[in-house]
């Protein structure tokens, strides 16, 4: 004896077949797309959020550059577009790079005497300076175990001697600043 065929029931209504036939074209369907890519954070935003949440306090004023202390201390993300790594600090500041050879990110202080560089995120992170004030100096330094009195100047840079590409063999040691005014 063969078998039976089957059949369609003929309890299936019209909303069921719709809702069939929907989730089989949705099934199809190519994945929708995400935001355009101009909404997504560039590297440089991302970048600048992560530092922001790591070291509140900050406030972005540009699409590449956070202010601190009301505007004493400033983190440049990334150069001007178009722009070769160079010495390229704003006429009186004074500026330490996080790359050899002026490379970005930069911090800039004008401020006088000591500061701590901790308190922005930029210790141990100078590789590079550039000091374009017209009269006095930088001294750059290491935080020692115990207190600041005994910190050691780790170099110099000023209006005799305005940049230095390589702070070696003193990379990434600098926590603190006292600007010679």
């Amino acid at each position: 004896m063969a078998p039976t065929p089957r059949r369609w029931s003929r309890s299936i209504t019209v909303p069921m077949a719709i809702a069939t036939i929907v989730a089989t074209l949705v099934a199809g369907a190519p994945a929708t797309a995400g935001p355009p890519e101009d909404a997504l954070p560039s590297p440089v935003q991302s970048e600048i959020d992560r530092h922001l949440a790591a070291y509140p306090g900050g406030r972005q004023i540009s699409p590449t550059e956070v202010s601190y202390a009301g505007g004493s201390f400033i983190i440049a993300f990334a150069p001007p577009v178009g722009t070769a790594a160079s010495p390229n600090c704003t006429a009186g500041w004074f500026c330490f790079y996080d790359g050899l050879n002026y490379t970005y990110p930069r911090g800039q202080l004008n401020s006088c005497g000591w500061q701590d560089l901790a308190d922005w995120g930029w210790h141990d992170r100078t590789e590079s300076v550039h000091y374009n004030i017209g009269t006095g100096s930088v001294s750059f330094l290491n935080h020692t175990s115990s207190g600041h009195g005994s910190d050691p100047v780790l170099f110099s840079v000023g209006a005799t001697n305005r940049t230095d590409n390589d702070v070696s063999p003193y990379r990434n040691q600098a926590d603190h600043v006292n600007r010679y005014c």
